[in-house]
C-alpha cells in the first residue's frame, strides 16, 4: 500500500489465507509470540548542536531539557493555529545530539517546518539538523518473546535486559557480529518491543537476522494491517485522528502543553472555542451487538436521535476488527467524548448500510495498565 512516499506491505498471507485471516494470525503472534514490522518509512531527523535542546522546547509543546542522555520521550507537535501538526518520539543518543521521528506521511512537512523554525524565528540557536530517513532502515521487534529475540542479535558487550534497557530507552549498539545499529525501547503495538535501525545497506540482513534468530520462538512478520489493529487496541491516536483537525485536549493530550515555557502554537491553542469542553474528543466504542461492523466514516448520533446534519455529534476515526477482542472495535471523535464512557449511542453509516448502536468506551481496550510494554 502507499503510505506517504512508500510502499508498504499490507499483510504477509500464507496459502489460503485472505487478509483479514493474515492479519488476524499476525496481530495474534505479537500479542502471544513475537513479530517484526519495517518501519523504515518514519520519518527520522538528526538533530545536534549546543542549542539542540533548546530548539525542541520550540517546536514540541512538552519539555526536553530535562531527558537524560540514553532515553526518548514522546513529543507533539502544534501548527501556529494550535491544533495538532504531528507527533513521535525523539531520543537523546548525546550530550547535544538528538534523533527525532515523526509520522511517516508528515516527514518532508515536519522538516520543512523545522527549517522555517530556525531560520526565520530562532535563527540565533546553534543547531543544525538533516532528514535521515533514507540512511537509515529501522525494524520494529514486539511480543513477549522480544527480548529473548533481541540477545540473538545483539552483540554480547551490550546488556539488553529491562534493567539496562527499560521502557524509553534508547542508545547506540552494536549487532550480528559488529554493525552499527542504535536500539530503542518503543512500543506502537502496546507490547514490550523494540525498534532497532541500522545503516540502510544492512536492513535486509537485519530483517533476515531477526527472522533467523526467532525461528523458535514463532516469529512472524506483521504489515500495516495488524500494525493498526494493534494501535486501535491500545487507543494509539494516528493519522486519521491527527488530521489538522484536532487539539492536544481533543486528543487527551492536554498535559502535554507545557505550562512553563513557549512554544509553537501555545498561544492559539488556548483560544476559548479550543477549549471549549463541548469539542468532540477521542474516545473507544464497541458495538452493543458485537456481530456489528464499526466502520471509518460513520455518524455518531444519540441512541433515539433522527440522523440528522444537527443531530451529528462527531464520527469514527479508525476501525477494525480485534482477534484479541473478538469484536469489531473503534477510535472516534465525539461531543463531551470523556465525560460519555459507559453510554449507549446510535452508529449511523447509511452508505454501507450500518445502523446500530455501540458503548462509548475507553480508548485504550488493550492492557489499560501498561503491564506488558513495561514487562
Amino acid at each position: 500500500m502507499e503510505t506517504g512516499l512508500w510502499l508498504r506491505a499490507q499483510y504477509f498471507p500464507k496459502p489460503g489465507e485472505d487478509w483479514l485471516a493474515a492479519t488476524n494470525r499476525e496481530v495474534q503472534a505479537v500479542r502471544q509470540c513475537v513479530g517484526i514490522c519495517d518501519v523504515t518509512t518514519l520519518g527520522k531527523i538528526d538533530i545536534q548542536g549546543p542549542d539542540a535542546a533548546k530548539f525542541l522546547e520550540c517546536v514540541y509543546t512538552n519539555s526536553w531539557t530535562n531527558l537524560a542522555v540514553g532515553r526518548a520521550r514522546y513529543g507533539l507537535m502544534l501548527r501556529e493555529d494550535g491544533f495538532v501538526m504531528d507527533d513521535g518520539t525523539t531520543a537523546r543518543i548525546g550530550d547535544q545530539h538528538y534523533v527525532m521521528t515523526t509520522t511517516t506521511a508528515n516527514a518532508a512537512k515536519v522538516f520543512q517546518h523545522l527549517e522555517f523554525c530556525h531560520q526565520w524565528l530562532w535563527p540565533e540557536l546553534d543547531v543544525r539538523f538533516i532528514s535521515i530517513t533514507d540512511q537509515w532502515a529501522q525494524i520494529a521487534l514486539a511480543g513477549p518473546s522480544s527480548r529473548d529475540v533481541l540477545r540473538k542479535i545483539v552483540d554480547d558487550a551490550y546488556d539488553v535486559s529491562n534493567a539496562a534497557v527499560g521502557y524509553m530507552a534508547a542508545g547506540e549498539v552494536t549487532v550480528c557480529g559488529g554493525t552499527p545499529a542504535r536500539l530503542f525501547r518503543l512500543s506502537f503495538s502496546g507490547e514490550l518491543a523494540y525498534e532497532i535501525a541500522v545503516p540502510a545497506r544492512f536492513g535486509g540482513a537485519l530483517a533476515a537476522a531477526l527472522m533467523a534468530a526467532g525461528e523458535e520462538y514463532g516469529i512472524v512478520p506483521y504489515g500495516t494491517e495488524a500494525l493498526g489493529v494493534m494501535r486501535i487496541e491500545k487507543g494509539h491516536p494516528a493519522g486519521n485522528e491527527l488530521n489538522g483537525q484536532t487539539t492536544a485536549h481533543d486528543l487527551g493530550f492536554g498535559k502535554l502543553l507545557s505550562k512553563k515555557k513557549d512554544f509553537i502554537g501555545r498561544a492559539m491553542a488556548a483560544r476559548p472555542a479550543l477549549m471549549d469542553q463541548a469539542r468532540p474528543n477521542l474516545v473507544g466504542l464497541k458495538p452493543v451487538n458485537e456481530s456489528d461492523r464499526l466502520r471509518g466514516g460513520a455518524h455518531l448520533l444519540a441512541h433515539d436521535a433522527e440522523p440528522t446534519a444537527s443531530n451529528d455529534q462527531g464520527h469514527v476515526t479508525s476501525a477494525a476488527y480485534s482477534p484479541t477482542l473478538g469484536h469489531s472495535i473503534g477510535l472516534a471523535i465525539l461531543k463531551h467524548g470523556a465525560s460519555r464512557y459507559g453510554e449507549i449511542i446510535r452508529v449511523y453509516d447509511p452508505i454501507r448500510n450500518g445502523d446500530f448502536l455501540a458503548e462509548v468506551v475507553n480508548p485504550v481496550f488493550y492492557d489499560p495498565e501498561g503491564s506488558r510494554l513495561h514487562a
